[in-house]
């Protein structure tokens, strides 16, 4: 790769990241105002639950689809077409009157992540000038650092100003569309039949890759439920426990959500530096100690433990799925596909079922039960050495 080249490539990788940050930022406005919400429509926990189980699994259904489908036939401007859709969702949100509306716009956010997330993805490794841990973990913290952004804008915002006030941030999504549109032209004009002949060199999945991928898949199971629990029920928990304000959970849920975008940058050059398999090993069960501790300590402490939890824990996914990729030659959309499906649609599923085990036994009994899922960790004992790069 030539220098120019290799500086264009570095572009793309950052404007990736960007619209990766302004795309999870559009998609962390839902669970940030679920307070507002509940307030508003009169919402049970289990139905805070089925917003995110909507939202959660449309995206997960899609996402395998779309990244097995671009890994045969690439499609320059389909994220464009993704961030569209979160578009549409988000005015449906601001405006909505009713709780069907509110599902509704949670399955439009969710269709735009599921076309976003596969083809950027492969996107990144394609632009990463073989330093494929670095370009998933920037990619990936750009993601997370706008996920965390969400609670913070919903806080100064939405909540002082109400729902229809979400309306605003669409300045966002049509500044997204913009960049990922000239993305798309530099994709299509000079590199489009490089990644349809990468395609072509697809090798066929065998068991022990089979075995290998179901322990990966146990391993987001453990990180993305206990994620959810935070995500969709933190604020509830601080509030409910602590007696603080809505704008103050905010704030918390804003310092834990950076912390996961920190975790999440360290991630991939750490895996390529001295292998993924110890980086997955460590933030998975290295991180039970302070789950167990969450739900006994102080309001101080708890907001230490969660950020400890963010960072340690989120270093995790950007290796996984860079180990995954690297087993699965040609396979990039759809593994990317579906890795960040089955994360969102597990984290769907677990907040549902969280979230009616919240109205069952109360908000801090969630937080006792999940504290176990790191243990989850151990797992990775079975996954096979790859090499250093």
């Amino acid at each position: 790769m030539t220098e120019s080249s290799a500086r264009a490539s570095f572009r793309v990788l950052v404007a990736l990241s960007v619209c990766h940050l302004l795309n999870d930022l559009l998609q962390a406005l839902l669970p940030a105002i679920y307070p507002l919400l509940k307030r508003d429509f009169s919402l049970t926990f289990t139905d805070i639950g089925l917003i995110t189980l909507v939202n959660q699994v449309t995206a997960s259904i899609f996402q395998p689809v779309v990244g097995t489908f671009t890994d045969r036939r690439p499609q320059p401007y389909s994220l464009v077409v993704g961030m569209s859709l979160t578009l549409s969702g988000l005015l449906v949100l601001a405006f909505a009157h009713q709780f069907s509306l509110l599902l509704g716009a949670a399955a439009l956010v969710g269709l735009g992540s599921a076309i976003f997330h596969p083809e950027s993805s492969r996107l990144a490794r394609f632009a990463s000038g073989g330093r494929h841990g670095f370009a998933q973990s920037l990619f990936q913290t750009g993601g997370n650092f706008g996920s965390s952004l969400g609670p913070l804008l919903a806080a100064f915002i939405v909540v002082p100003r109400g729902q229809s006030s979400l309306a605003w941030f669409s300045v966002f999504a049509i500044l997204a569309m913009i960049i990922l549109w000239r993305v798309g032209t530099w994709y299509a004009g000079l590199h489009l039949r490089t990644a349809r002949t990468a395609a072509t060199a697809v090798r066929p999945i065998t068991k022990p890759v089979r075995r290998t991928i179901a322990v990966l898949l146990a391993l987001v199971f453990s990180k993305y439920v206990y994620l959810a629990s935070l995500s969709s029920y933190f604020m509830f928990f601080l509030i409910d426990r602590f007696g603080i304000s809505i704008e103050s959970a905010q704030l918390h849920l804003f310092a834990f959500l950076g912390a996961v975008a920190a975790g999440t940058f360290a991630g991939g050059p750490i895996g390529d530096r001295f292998g993924r398999k110890y980086v997955i090993w460590g933030s998975i069960l290295g991180v039970l100690p302070f789950t167990i501790a969450l739900p006994y300590v102080s309001l101080f402490w708890t907001g230490v433990l969660s950020v400890i939890i963010g960072l340690v824990l989120a270093s995790a996914f950007s290796a996984i799925l860079v180990y995954a990729q690297e087993l699965m030659p040609g396979r990039v959309g759809f593994v990317a596909g579906l890795f960040f499906g089955f994360a969102f649609g597990i984290a769907g599923l677990g907040a549902a079922v969280l979230g009616k085990f919240a109205d069952w036994y109360g908000i801090v009994t969630v937080y006792h039960v999940c504290a176990f899922l790191p243990a989850v960790g151990l797992l990775a004992v079975f996954l096979p050495d790859q090499p250093r790069r």
